[in-house]
């Protein structure tokens, strides 16, 4: 299949999105959309460009293996309000199918935490669907601890699933 990436004898390229990955960005995150992870309705054409005015190129890291974008995590504050200007807010993680289990989500997460504290936030947290096992997993073992479950929040594919707030100190 032309399209694989094999997986990475090293370390992943971890950089900031440019205006130019947009395209690639759309197809990686449709591909990689699931009810496990996406609270959105599964996309259908005509696509929503993949940058927005909330969330450019600025708010993304990529990660690139075999010559392809294989990943990419958004990175945001969760208000504009100046009371929790220290906090930023993992908006969004994806990799490619075919790069899982090879490092490239731990390492783009550990870039996250890295560039929030650049930034000069004091705290990290993000959001997870309460049945995306896998994920709670690489989150936990960053270091993120469940700071709050609201039930049932969202109804997806059949059934209620909790919405599961964590985060940690940087």
């Amino acid at each position: 299949m032309p399209d694989s990436v094999p997986p990475p004898r090293t370390a992943p390229r971890i950089r900031r999105a440019a205006p130019g990955d947009e395209e690639a960005l759309g197809r990686l995150d449709r591909a990689a959309w699931s009810p496990l992870h996406s609270v959105q309705p599964r996309p259908e054409a005509p696509y929503e460009p993949f940058f927005t005015e909330r969330s450019g190129p600025g708010q993304h890291l990529v990660a690139e293996a075999g010559g392809r974008l294989v990943g990419y995590i958004r990175l945001g504050r969760p208000t504009e309000l100046p009371a929790n200007a220290h906090v930023r807010q993992i908006r969004g993680l994806a990799v490619a199918e075919e790069a899982r289990g090879t490092g490239i989500g731990r390492a783009l997460l550990r870039a996250a935490v890295e560039e929030a504290r650049r930034l000069g936030a004091r705290r990290i947290t993000l959001r997870v669907l309460g049945p995306n096992a896998p994920a709670r997993r690489l989150y936990e073992s960053e270091g993120f601890v469940v700071e709050g479950v609201q039930p049932e929040e969202f109804h997806l594919d059949g059934g209620y699933v909790d919405d599961v707030l964590m985060g940690r100190p940087l």
